[in-house]
């Protein structure tokens, strides 16, 4: 594993030579400054609600890389004070989906600091977060010692078809794709890393339903308190050292934990589909994106009568789907 990671640190530094600042803000990160990183293209639809969502919740400096974007992405984010941006040309695949270059900008400009590495269609839901900012959430971290925080990412859909789910710039997506699967849900645990394997939801019943191993994987480790020797290995399911997966407890009790509420399931997926095909630059030739093209032609609805509309952190907890463990 010590090998390993070493190579995976060496990756990033060999492709820091893809990276292009186009908007360089970190001298206005702080000591105690909470990042988020995210690697992009385009998404000029859903950053306005996302920037105002994290900075809501208490984000101070964004990172972001955009790979390739032609929808005025980079445009848009080079205008924000308290964004860094770089410019990525090169293949998303071969810098491993995107993972070298937030391993590299995460190594230089996060460390022994609190990042939280999200998509643009994933938002950050923790304990008590109606009321308290991350920084809450941080200190307590570190005052317990723990270096990084999981979350399991939950899928939200509309009540009818995708494609009547119209999404407007600046929106909230929540409100127009407000349900959730309570159950269905199968966690294991993975011997190379031991981080928790969860699959299941809504895209795994309809787009994966003949073969649901294939379903993408809805575990997540977005919050780490940064240091020069980590790197994520496979998106942010899972890290090393592999101590940082141990989010989880393993003798019947309950960690703090989080959840990413998923805004994937929208009128724009079928687009992005589309285009993420054409570009075949995601993992197994982008068959995940492939199977959304096969059923999304057929108009599905997502929602069935075991389908929970969200309220807040309160009732992902009552369901199991995240815990406040002892931080009160």
């Amino acid at each position: 594993m010590r090998l390993r990671r070493k190579r995976r640190l060496l990756r990033c530094v060999r492709k820091r030579r893809e990276l292009k600042p186009f908007k360089d803000n970190t001298a206005n990160i702080q000591s105690d400054s909470v990042l988020l990183m995210s690697v992009v293209r385009n998404e000029k639809i859903r950053l306005p609600y996302f920037l105002s969502y994290y900075r809501k919740l208490g984000i101070d400096h964004f990172l972001f890389v955009d790979n390739n974007s032609d929808d005025g992405t980079a445009e848009y984010l080079s205008e924000q004070p308290d964004v860094s941006l770089w410019s990525a040309r090169a293949s998303y695949k071969r810098a491993s989906f995107g993972l070298d270059w937030s391993n590299y900008l995460l190594r230089k400009y996060a460390r022994d600091h609190w990042v939280l590495t999200v998509d643009p269609d994933e938002f950050f839901i923790y304990p008590f977060c109606d009321t308290r900012p991350i920084r809450a959430l941080t200190d307590w971290l570190d005052s317990t010692g723990v270096r990084s925080f999981g979350t399991m990412l939950i899928d939200m859909y509309p009540e009818g078809p995708v494609q009547e789910a119209v999404y407007h710039e600046g929106k909230d997506p929540f409100e127009i794709s407000p349900w959730f699967d309570s159950g269905n849900y199968m966690i294991s645990k993975n011997p190379t890393y031991g981080n928790l394997w969860i699959q299941g939801g809504p895209r795994s019943r309809v787009f994966f339903q003949d073969n649901p191993e294939k379903a993408p994987a809805l575990n997540k480790i977005p919050l780490v308190k940064w240091d020069k020797r980590y790197v994520y290995v496979s998106s942010t399911h899972s890290l090393l050292p592999r101590g940082l997966n141990q989010v989880y407890d393993e003798w019947g009790g309950e960690k703090t934990s989080g959840a990413l509420l998923h805004a994937k399931l929208i009128d724009i997926l079928g687009e992005k589909a589309r285009e993420e095909m054409t570009r075949n630059q995601h993992y197994r030739a982008s068959g995940e994106y492939r199977a959304y093209l096969e059923q999304l032609e057929d108009q599905p609805v997502f929602w069935c009568k075991w389908s929970e509309k969200y309220i807040n952190w309160r009732q992902l907890e009552i369901l199991g789907l995240m815990s406040k463990g002892n931080w009160a």
